[in-house]
């Protein structure tokens, strides 16, 4: 039986890396892994699409609407799956050990939801940027991975308009909830945009990162922003 991108993954890590070959095609994962990706589905926060039952917003979310700050600079957030022990592991192995072609796992999720999710053909993609001592460590930028995709799929334009500062400090994943949330804006933007805005990144923790970048862009004249993130 053939393997998936995660299992060959995990075979070809065994080996060597230069020789790590997969199809040029994206493929879906085999029965067993994809039965361990934990899918959103209704009921979610209509605001984050966090999985909640208990109202129209979760907790997080009735926190940022008391926020002068940042109660209305984002439209909403759609994520594909749930912070499980398996789609943990999968993305630290793409995004920490350099496994790019796992990004084609996501391919068939992203093809799929994304239409249902958002007016697509009204948005510009703004990925969230790397710092460039991140980008040099990883080899590339995950979030712009994942606009590819939804370029790809969707037939819209991707603007890297964001800039990281380069004072980041301590990784985000290091970060506690409180240290995140009390975090300075570490963004700027090169260029600015009239358009409405999809936010490209990868997860979607605490929320902090996805809204600093939306005040940014809302502030420069964006009408509408929304963000799409893999994981919630």
């Amino acid at each position: 039986m053939s393997k998936c991108l995660k299992c060959q993954a995990e075979i070809e890590q065994q080996v060597t890396w230069s020789t790590f070959l997969l199809p040029p095609e994206p493929a879906n994962l085999c029965d067993d892994c994809e039965s361990q990706l934990s899918v959103i589905q209704a009921p979610i926060c209509r605001r984050c699409g966090k999985p909640h039952t208990e109202g129209e917003l979760c907790g997080d979310c009735k926190g940022w609407k008391d926020d002068d700050i940042h109660c209305e600079v984002l439209a909403c957030n759609r994520s594909l799956f749930t912070y499980s022990a398996f789609i943990q592991a999968i993305i630290a192995q793409w995004k920490y050990r350099g496994d790019y072609q796992l990004k084609e796992i996501f391919f068939p999720f992203i093809k799929s939801s994304l239409q249902s999710f958002y007016p697509l053909k009204e948005l510009t993609i703004v990925p969230i940027p790397l710092s460039e001592e991140r980008l040099y460590e990883r080899g590339f930028n995950q979030a712009l991975a994942i606009a590819e995709i939804v370029a790809e799929n969707y037939h819209i334009p991707i603007e890297q308009v964001l800039s990281r500062k380069e004072n980041h400090g301590e990784k985000q994943s290091k970060k506690s909830r409180n240290q995140r949330l009390a975090a300075k804006n570490p963004f700027f933007l090169s260029k600015t945009l009239e358009t409405n805005v999809l936010i490209v990144d990868d997860i979607y923790t605490t929320g902090m990162t996805i809204h600093h970048a939306a005040r940014l862009l809302k502030e420069a004249g964006c009408p509408s922003v929304y963000s799409f993130t893999l994981v919630r």
